[in-house]
């Protein structure tokens, strides 16, 4: 099973950033420790960052075919990349929408997602664990699928 992860604008510079908002763990270490639960569920993870929205769209475009799911963290992009919404919508995968941070109790304009209503779920306020729990949840969700 292979399994996209998306992170978006931004969270190339995680452990730099607003420490109280997104935790010091690095994007490097989130990938190291997501490969291990990766490891032992018996998939395989291709992990592409931006900062660029349409090369996300590329990325996107590119993979599906071959791809089982989905995680993503638009980073600001999940507040109003429409062409992210159809680049999602049109790769046809399910996918799991992650937040470090608790976006529902931060400013107004990052409350709402612009993929939240077509995702099979949307892992938000945990953290860097978020990763985890979106990738143990994406894989029960594909494998219980294969099984109907």
């Amino acid at each position: 099973m292979k399994i996209l992860l998306v992170n978006g604008p931004n969270l190339n510079n995680l452990g730099e950033r607003d420490v109280n908002y997104y935790g010091s763990s690095t994007l490097t270490s989130i990938l190291e420790n997501l490969s291990e639960t990766a490891s032992s569920l018996d998939v395989e993870i291709k992990h592409f960052q931006s900062n660029q929205e349409g090369n996300i769209v590329d990325f996107l475009q590119s993979e599906r075919d071959g791809s089982d799911g989905l995680i993503i963290n638009g980073g600001a992009l999940t507040h109003y990349g429409l062409s992210l919404r159809d680049a999602v919508l049109d790769a046809g995968i399910p996918f799991v929408e992650v937040h470090i941070s608790n976006i529902h109790s931060r400013e107004g304009y990052r409350r709402h997602s612009v993929v939240e209503d077509i995702a099979v779920g949307q892992i938000a306020g945990l953290g860097v664990k978020g990763y985890e729990y979106a990738l143990q949840l994406i894989v029960h969700h594909v494998r219980s699928q294969e099984k109907n």
